[in-house]
């Protein structure tokens, strides 16, 4: 099973950094007696590897070598390969950058690499061989895709960045298998490629026949791409520690 992990984004809402966003320190973790500071990605791929993910492929810019550098080729069990988007052309684009890599019958893992979100076998509750998304509630849906779904949880329309978004449920993550992922290739190249974001294009996946689930598992989520979801994050993992002491 893969996990892409879109890491090619400048981080313009944090940045200046000395290294790419996904490299921010968040919370720690221990190796062996020592306590280190975590990388906010490792969050991401730990929860990929705990839903069975056992190939890692990080899609990177040009200049983002640190991130190489940071994980090599191997993270705990999982193997560790990158592929390189040239250019800063969304999501869409980010993601088919892996395709030539995936075979047809592979289990695919997406999720953002600047997110916290609980709970941590949340994949494990999405479907095989079907695009399904873990679902998330916020408060401020309008900030991000929030995704519509019927009684029986299938997806009815993803309103992207809506400031009338009439659910309260986000997207975090999501699974497929590598055809699917071909056939959303082929749509947004039938498209002329102008999907910048995965909820217009499986919009259009929708309207021509094809089937989207809707997992309403998450317990909470954090964007860390800006200095108040840092801050969030701090306070989540926080209150998380305290309640687990």
């Amino acid at each position: 099973m893969w996990g892409v992990v879109p890491a090619a984004g400048g981080g313009s809402r944090i940045q200046p950094l000395a290294f790419s966003k996904e490299l921010l320190p968040v919370g720690s973790r221990f190796d062996g007696e020592t306590e280190r500071p975590r990388a906010v990605s490792e969050y991401l791929i730990e929860r990929m590897i705990v839903a069975g993910a056992d190939k890692i492929c990080f899609i990177i810019s040009p200049g983002k070598s640190d991130i190489l550098e940071y994980y090599g080729g191997k993270f705990g069990s999982a193997d560790v390969c990158y592929v390189v988007q040239p250019r800063p052309m969304g999501l869409c684009d980010a993601l088919f950058r892996a395709l030539p890599i995936i075979h047809a019958h592979e289990q695919v893992l997406i999720g953002l690499p600047d997110t916290i979100w609980f709970p941590e076998d949340g994949l494990c509750t999405l479907e095989n061989d079907a695009l399904s998304f873990l679902l998330f509630p916020v408060e401020r849906p309008e900030f991000f895709d929030a995704v519509v779904t019927d009684d029986q949880n299938n997806v009815v329309e993803i309103q992207v960045k809506h400031k009338d978004a009439t659910s309260s449920w986000v997207w975090g993550a999501f699974k497929m298998n590598g055809a699917i992922l071909g056939e959303l290739y082929k749509l947004w190249c039938e498209r002329e490629q102008q999907d910048e974001y995965v909820g217009t294009l499986v919009n259009a996946y929708l309207k021509t026949g094809g089937r989207a689930r809707g997992m309403r598992t998450g317990s909470s989520y954090v964007d860390v791409g800006s200095l108040h979801g840092y801050r969030e994050a701090i306070l989540l993992l926080s209150e998380r520690g305290k309640a687990h002491e």
